[in-house]
């Protein structure tokens, strides 16, 4: 959420970065309605005053017509205020439903862009293979080698689903436990959270009410599966006010994650790409308020990704997200795609984004300077390892003309030196 201060004094500026994003928010409106509030609270305030005089009047009153008159007078103001309060609850309810629409301009350096198509490719690491023999996908290697079935997890949840048995399952909790050790060892503190969330959390993120259509809500319980562990561990101090010397706090942790897939029909829908439900180690970072101490830590953040993904021995691309592919919240973003070779293309395996205090106002979390004085905190975000598209690439890259996939060396150790699946 935007702090309405700098919304009031850079409006065209707002409209402008909210196009850009492709949300459709209409600044002008916001205003006239804030305009309204803060004349309605000053209409509230001068009749509380009055209120105040009149009450104040009793004591001095001697006869009792005057205290009637007094009472009465009393009377007629309280029910004015009571009228205006109503008003002005009920625009205030409109005012906060507008605020959690407006997305955060982008920084001055992000690109220009429509969507992902416009993004900008920043770098590359590693060389793309080049096979002998015919290379197969995925979803084959797996049903050959029995690591993937995807018919019984149709049969159990429907579409985009399936289940990992035997290697398959191995290697997902090869994966998981690489990236948590990588992450313990560059200081990042552990948590186990809930994925089963109430709306606060999923507003204070970001996902409601913009993308709720993408999670998965129990309506009987007013809650939510999360689509990723940003959203308990980024709510964790939600309503809490920290210490700077503290700051910033690396935090990290595994869930299962739960996305509908809304507005994909017909995309993806074979295979390990695109799935309701998987496996996820998120790095979060709860920062001060400090621009290039925001970008060191999106940097870090970004370094790690890459480096897990250096170690899996699988070629990448970093791109530059461009306004129209950023979320609502991020202030910048960058992409990991990694290479898949039965889509002939990179494909997106991390989100690294910078959300300066969009998230930590929406969820009040505030911190105390040296002398005292209290600021919004900013938040960050990546992820370091999603292992149903890092699947698909091992046993894409890996495959040998022998029909074995090799295990890369890194993830040896948690499958008890096996070097090979098949």
């Amino acid at each position: 959420m935007l702090d309405i201060k700098y919304l009031r004094s850079n409006p065209d500026l707002v409209q402008a970065a909210n196009r850009a994003k492709n949300f459709d928010v209409d600044i002008a409106q916001l205003l006239l309605v804030d305009s309204k509030m803060r004349a309605l609270l000053q209409q509230i305030e001068g009749l509380q005053t009055q209120r105040n005089q009149l009450s104040q009047g009793f004591t001095s009153a001697g006869a009792e017509a005057e205290r009637k008159q007094l009472k009465s007078a009393v009377a007629n103001v309280k029910q004015s205020m009571d009228t205006l309060q109503a008003e002005y609850d009920e625009l205030k309810k409109n005012f906060l439903d507008l605020m959690l629409q407006v997305a955060q301009p982008a920084r001055l350096d992000v690109p220009l862009g429509k969507d992902d198509r416009e993004n900008v490719e920043l770098r590359r690491w590693g060389k793309t293979p080049v096979f002998s023999f015919p290379c197969e996908d995925h979803s084959s290697i797996g049903r050959r080698l029995q690591m993937i079935d995807f018919e019984r997890g149709v049969k159990l949840s429907g579409s985009r689903s399936y289940v990992l048995r035997g290697e398959g399952a191995l290697l997902e909790q090869a994966l998981l436990q690489f990236a948590y050790r990588f992450l313990l060892e560059r200081g990042y503190t552990p948590f186990s959270v809930p994925v089963l969330v109430n709306e606060a959390a999923m507003e204070g993120t970001g996902y409601f009410p913009v993308g709720r259509e993408q999670a998965y809500f129990i309506e009987k319980d007013k809650m939510a599966l999360v689509g990723t562990a940003e959203v308990p561990l980024s709510s964790l101090h939600a309503g809490e006010v920290l210490a700077k010397k503290d700051l910033p706090l690396r935090y990290m942790a595994q869930s299962t994650c739960f996305r509908r897939e809304a507005g994909t029909y017909g995309k993806d829908t074979k295979g390990l790409y695109r799935v309701h439900q998987f496996q996820k180690v998120e790095m979060v970072v709860i920062a001060p308020a400090d621009d290039q101490e925001s970008d060191r830590l999106h940097d870090e953040l970004l370094t790690n990704a890459e480096l897990i993904l250096q170690a899996l021995g699988l070629p990448y691309r970093v791109v530059y997200v461009c306004t129209g592919d950023l979320g609502q919240g991020q202030v910048k973003k960058h992409d990991i795609e990694t290479w898949m070779p039965s889509r002939e293309a990179y494909g997106e395996t991390n989100s690294c984004s910078s959300f300066q205090d969009f998230q930590a106002r929406r969820l009040n979390i505030r911190y105390r300077d040296e002398e005292g004085k209290l600021h919004t905190a900013y938040t960050l975000n990546n992820t370091a390892l999603a292992t149903p598209r890092l699947i698909l690439a091992i046993l894409e890259n890996y495959q040998r003309a022998d029909g074995r996939v090799e295990i890369p060396e890194c993830l040896r150790p948690y499958l008890r030196g096996k070097t090979h699946f098949g």
